[in-house]
């Protein structure tokens, strides 16, 4: 029996928890990444296990909007937010515009999401339970059993509570903050409470010391109850009778064997059932909302259709920590057993597959595509299938399995049609060549893929050719590799004429398509180098490099400002499920990736700056140096470097930097350590930036002083040579139209 329905059928049989009443909450510090989600859809799970008993059931959803904000989201400005630190939450202002403030514009984004996948609970806010008055009746209770509280406190912890701690936490008339108060009496009407300026580490207090009633009202909201105090409060106050958490307060010692003595001690309220789950993690780690570590709940749903995004936690065992890593062929094989447990339901077999195929379900069951997802996925690499797919009604699932060989398939499921003679043509045999000719023939014969790729079997067999050599023949002349999809598809796939002057060539054609790079090269080592290392491990890595000498750089440029005003308007729509998909940004999350750099931490330049556009963060005003080649950085998305040249120590090396090496980067006000493997660039002095063009030392960074310019544009993967060419001249005239100067250096290095 699935696990929901023996949760369900376990409180029916107990006699307690009724009225049936599941719960889950979480706070919206930043955004909410899926492993949240778990909690939503394991309670939402056994709300509908207990809906098909036919019972009685009720399902809220709580978000606490009241928890201060102990931390900034690594993808926020800390200048902007740093002074909300230690204030709740509903008190800060969204960081996008729109949203009531800081906590609705995520909770927003998540409920969003946990919709989509088919979980609809009742929302909550706690900051309404609080002055809606539903809190106060625990509020005085807690605080006239303040001893009883810090007993347990001792007995959990091993720790003596002063006797003039309470637990309560008041809102500061003085400066707003709650983490800095400090209740240290009560006299049944008025708490008594202290704001010292070194209450925490990381924030200040204001000094104040004031009174207050801690019963809030319509008014407003005057304090609230510590959470691991607060968390049982809540169910009395809800109602609650179902309701569990992650292991993290489940396990034993943890948060809710607190709440489980204040419920029986102090609240005198039956402890509700406990649907306790273990993490998941993405790629092997951990998820933290507020460090900006992990896929967002709403990531998912770019990267799955929302039916699988359930199915994924649907299938799981809460008793099991699970792994989720998008890389290599987890996708695929997450679709394909999507379509095995429909057929367990539709074949009606009463196992656990086809139940967990129907509680992944939105809305009525239906049954999936036959078409597995690999297949799917050479498709959209097909050139002229697009028609295929929409016609057999496809076109749902292609999206994604577009989006999986953009971002997560192996280079070795990719392919690409060469439009010029590929090199690879020119290690073909003669018996290989004569074989490629013949198989064009058979194009004027076979229209069916399936018969096409049987005629091949017996036209290799018939030329005495291995199965291997033959496909491998079609491979190389089409796709440059050795390896690719099944060939009566991609044959059928392509213009017939085409292939067949492709498979039908001459010694001349095959010479031509060995002619080099037109690109300009520098081979002055001594202004920078390549580590051999990083070209062994980066083959595909170039680098431009330029000098500008004698530039005027402003504060600002008014024709310059009506330039990124139009620029935004041309990008006006942008969404980050588009960012998601482009090669560029792909190939740079990837190299990433290969540092172990988490990318969600740590976004590229160019898409960090798009991003800011799609989520209507505006562009960076830093100078006309920097916002001139930020704009470059967007229309092409590579990635853009600008140092000052006297701040310089020549020569300079891109290569793997050392743990123990360390960088201050702008913003920042302490110095970063880099990681072993991470990729940057070096002069005499020591780094000055990170993660290739990521960010930029405070030593070398490029101010209104600045006369002498050293630039740097690199790419990778899928960012080519001429293209890093093309973007580094760009850059150049970008900067000289605003700034001016002369160029005195321009050219590219190879890793390879």
């Amino acid at each position: 029996m699935f696990w929901a329905d023996k949760v369900a059928q376990q409180i029916i049989d107990s006699g307690n928890y009724r009225p049936f009443w599941v719960d889950d909450m979480k706070t919206p510090s930043g955004r909410v990444h899926v492993g949240s989600m778990l909690g939503v859809v394991f309670h939402d799970l056994v709300y509908k296990a207990l809906k098909d008993k036919g019972q009685d059931v009720q399902y809220t959803y709580v978000f606490e909007n009241h928890d201060p904000m102990d931390d900034i989201p690594s993808y926020l400005p800390r200048e902007k937010f740093e002074k909300y630190l230690g204030m709740p939450l509903f008190a800060i202002p969204s960081p996008v515009e729109g949203y009531k403030d800081f906590p609705t514009y995520y909770a927003s984004e998540f409920e969003e999401a946990f919709n989509a996948i088919g979980c609809q609970p009742k929302i909550l806010w706690t900051k309404d339970l609080y002055t809606s008055g539903k809190m106060n009746d625990a509020i005085r209770t807690v605080l006239n059993n303040a001893e009883g509280i810090r007993q347990i406190y001792k007995e959990m912890y091993k720790k003596e509570m002063a006797s003039d701690w309470y637990p309560f936490q008041v809102y500061c008339e003085s400066c707003g903050k709650v983490s800095t108060t400090r209740v240290y009496n009560w006299d049944g009407e008025y708490v008594y409470y202290r704001c010292p300026v070194d209450a925490t580490e990381w924030t200040k207090g204001c000094g104040h010391d004031g009174k207050t009633s801690p019963f809030s009202d319509e008014k407003g909201i005057k304090g609230k109850l510590p959470w691991k105090v607060e968390w049982p409060a809540k169910w009395q106050a809800i109602g609650v009778t179902i309701e569990g958490a992650g292991k993290d307060h489940m396990s034993r010692g943890g948060s809710h064997d607190l709440a489980k003595l204040v419920c029986s001690r102090v609240l005198n309220y039956p402890v509700p059932f406990p649907v306790s789950y273990e993490f998941m993690l993405i790629g092997g780690k951990k998820m933290s909302s507020s460090k900006g570590r992990g896929f967002a709940a709403s990531d998912m749903l770019e990267i799955l259709p929302p039916e699988l995004v359930r199915f994924l936690i649907v299938k799981m065992n809460p008793q099991q920590q699970t792994n989720f890593d998008p890389d290599g062929d987890t996708i695929p094989r997450l679709f394909d057993e999507y379509q095995d447990y429909a057929e367990h339901y539709f074949s009606e077999q009463k196992d656990d597959e086809a139940r967990i195929f129907e509680m992944s379900q939105i809305g009525e069951p239906k049954r999936p595509l036959k078409v597995r997802f690999s297949t799917l996925a050479q498709w959209v690499q097909m050139p002229n299938m697009q028609q295929k797919i929409k016609d057999e009604g496809l076109s749902e699932w292609a999206k994604y399995a577009r989006i999986w060989v953009d971002r997560f398939a192996p280079e070795s499921d990719k392919f690409t049609v060469s439009e010029e003679f590929p090199e690879g043509i020119s290690t073909l045999s003669s018996e290989q060549r004569a074989f490629l000719a013949e198989v064009s023939e058979l194009l004027t014969t076979q229209t069916d893929p399936e018969e096409l790729q049987k005629a091949i079997y017996e036209k290799s067999k018939e030329m005495n050719i291995s199965s291997k050599e033959a496909f491998s023949a079609i491979y190389l002349a089409l796709l440059n590799k050795s390896h690719g999809p099944k060939a009566g598809w991609l044959l059928l796939s392509l213009d017939k004429e085409f292939v067949q002057k492709r498979f039908t060539f001459s010694k001349d054609q095959i010479t031509s398509s060995k002619k080099g790079m037109n690109i300009t090269l520098i081979k002055d080592t001594s202004l920078i180098t390549v580590a051999e290392e990083v070209g062994q491990q980066v083959p595909s890595l170039s680098v431009g490099i330029a000098v500008i000498k004698g530039v005027e750089i402003k504060d600002r440029d008014e024709q310059l400002e009506k330039e990124k005003e139009e620029f935004l308007h041309k990008l006006q729509g942008l969404t980050t499920e588009q960012i998601n998909a482009m090669p560029e940004v792909i190939s740079y999350r990837k190299i990433y990736k290969e540092m172990g750099i988490d990318w969600h931490s740590r976004r590229p330049s160019p898409e960090a700056l798009l991003r800011r556009i799609a989520l209507h963060k505006g562009l960076y005003s830093v100078n006309t140096c920097v916002d001139a080649y930020n704009l470059v950085v967007m229309d092409h998305k590579v990635s853009v470097g600008a140092f000052d040249l006297d701040k310089i120590a020549l020569p300079t090396e891109l290569r793997f930097a050392v743990s123990g090496e360390k960088i201050h980067l702008l913003g920042d006000d302490q110095e970063t350590h880099y990681k072993d493997n991470e990729i940057a660039y070096f002069d005499q002095v020591g780094g000055y930036n990170i993660d290739l063009n990521y960010r930029d030392s405070v030593r070398t960074a490029v101010t209104t002083s600045t006369k002498k310019l050293y630039i740097n544009v690199e790419g990778v993967y899928d960012i080519h040579p001429e293209l890093v060419e093309k973007v580094l001249r760009e850059t150049c005239e970008k900067i000289i139209k605003y700034c001016g100067g002369k160029i005195e250096t321009f050219g590219l290095i190879l890793a390879s």
